[in-house]
């Protein structure tokens, strides 16, 4: 399967639950942090959903 790596580079702070909570499943829990994770369709709709508090790269 094919990896992304995502990296937060917005704050969580004043963000609603919801967002706050995403970011959490998504394993960032940090500035700067990154995670590489597996595309399944249900992190590409996590992604979809906070993608202006985090940077995706696809990884080859």
């Amino acid at each position: 399967m094919k990896k992304i790596k995502i990296t937060q580079v917005k704050s969580g702070i004043d963000r609603s639950e919801r967002q706050k909570l995403t970011l959490q499943a998504l394993g960032l829990n940090k500035l700067n942090a990154s995670k590489e994770v597996e595309v399944t369709p249900q992190i590409l709709g996590m992604v979809k959903k906070v993608n202006h508090l985090i940077k995706v790269e696809e990884l080859a």
